[in-house]
């Protein structure tokens, strides 16, 4: 393993508990699940790894579709039909039908990669099953030329949860869990500060108040994110908001509330 630790990066403010978690997965060569509420950085922590350790970074986006196959490789049949009716190339070599998938493309890797597994919650509830051997013992049988793919260097695996399913416990076993809670306020500034240079301290303060006291009410649907509140602060300073007229008019209000419901609550409970 690198004798480098894990700090975050410059555009991403990690916990002490989250660098030790990083640093406890690697060490252990275990995946990391990670699991939050949304905004709170579980995609963008594989990026920081990938920035801080100058490794290569492969995405697995996983969709309802998406079977486990998929991150293995691909052989297309269909090509190799077309190629055989039209004479295009020789089809007797099947190795050049066959498409790696992100799990197949980072254990090609001569050094080690981060390989982040994107919302595996969303797949079916043998997906994460489906994996087991393969990010146990890092390799895969391609059935079709009689290869074994093997990880030539175990990447540093990320897998994120939006927790809409419950995962197979066989599979949780095999990981090293950390949830990201929501940043106090104190730990909004550090990531605010990432952002901007240099931020009108009257107009954060004030912005921050009204976020958190959004946050608060109890009834939303949808609370605002981490990524919504930035993108609110760019709205305040773009439309030139004064800082002490925030919380009693609250502009912008679409940027950080996206449920009617939830603006509806929200004007009923405002303060004056």
């Amino acid at each position: 393993m690198s004798e480098m630790k894990f700090t975050g990066s410059k555009q991403y403010v990690a916990s002490k508990e989250l660098m030790a978690s990083v640093e406890v997965a690697r060490a252990l060569e275990k995946p990391l699940l990670i699991k939050g509420e949304p905004g709170t950085g579980k995609t963008m922590l594989a990026q920081a790894i990938s920035d801080a350790f100058g490794m290569k970074l492969f995405i697995w986006n996983i969709k309802s579709t998406t079977k486990a196959q998929d991150g293995l490789y691909v052989y297309d049949t269909i090509q190799r039909l077309y190629d055989s009716q039209f004479n295009e190339k020789n089809v007797d070599d099947i190795s050049q039908y066959i498409k790696l998938g992100k799990l197949g493309e980072a254990f090609k890797e001569e050094e080690q990669v981060i390989l982040l597994i994107d919302e595996i919650d969303k797949a079916d509830l043998e997906f994460p099953n489906d994996l087991l051997w393969e990010l146990d013992k890092m390799e895969f049988y391609i059935h079709e030329t009689k290869e074994t793919v093997k990880a030539k260097v175990r990447p540093i695996v990320i897998i994120t949860s939006n927790a809409e399913k419950e995962l197979p416990d066989a599979f949780l076993r095999r990981c090293i869990f950390h949830y990201i809670n929501f940043p106090e306020k104190n730990e909004m500034e550090e990531i605010v500060d990432v952002h901007f240079d240099n931020i009108d301290e009257n107009l954060l303060s004030n912005a921050l108040d009204t976020f958190y006291w959004i946050r608060d009410i109890k009834d939303l649907r949808k609370k605002p994110s981490t990524s919504e509140f930035i993108d609110w602060l760019n709205a305040l300073i773009l439309g030139g908001i004064e800082p002490e007229k925030i919380r009693e008019t609250m502009p912008f209000l679409g940027v950080l509330i996206k449920k009617d419901e939830d603006m509806d609550i929200i004007k009923k409970r405002r303060l004056y």
